[in-house]
């Protein structure tokens, strides 16, 4: 048996570093990143429905705030300061800060003038907010 020769028989070592495998590992944290960055925005405008969910059972003497069109502010039916306000709440919860104050507010309200209110209450010690709004009053419709 002839075996032919090449030249020399030594083992000559490559000493290129394979960046095939860096090449395919970028590529998949590229794709990886351009689909999860439009996901971490949140730039849309929202519009938020009307709840049509069942309401929860109304205590036997409900505390209603309202902020009225004109930013004025009714405790009951009797129209209120922002600086008498935690008076007139100490008296119609007679003094008990876990009451629930059900807070309504005409939707021409900013929300700034909104905030402000709940920041009394919160001010006065009353946690405790429910939001009022219509009920099973769809998107669109208008509620007497």
């Amino acid at each position: 048996m002839q075996r032919i020769r090449h030249g020399d028989d030594s083992v000559h070592e490559a000493h290129d570093i394979n960046v095939t495998p860096f090449i395919d590992v970028m590529l998949v944290l590229l794709v990886i990143f351009m689909v999860t960055a439009p996901l971490t925005t949140v730039n849309v405008p929202v519009d938020l429905p009307s709840s049509t969910e069942k309401p929860v059972p109304r205590p036997d003497a409900p505390v209603f705030l309202t902020v009225k069109a004109d930013h004025g502010l009714a405790l009951g039916e009797d129209d209120v300061t922002p600086d008498s306000l935690p008076a007139a709440l100490a008296a119609a919860t007679q003094g008990d800060r876990d009451a629930r104050i059900f807070l309504r507010a005409d939707k021409t309200v900013d929300y700034g003038t909104l905030m402000g209110v709940m920041d009394r209450l919160r001010a006065a010690g009353y946690l405790k907010v429910a939001l009022v709004n219509l009920q099973n009053a769809g998107e669109g419709s208008t509620a007497p």
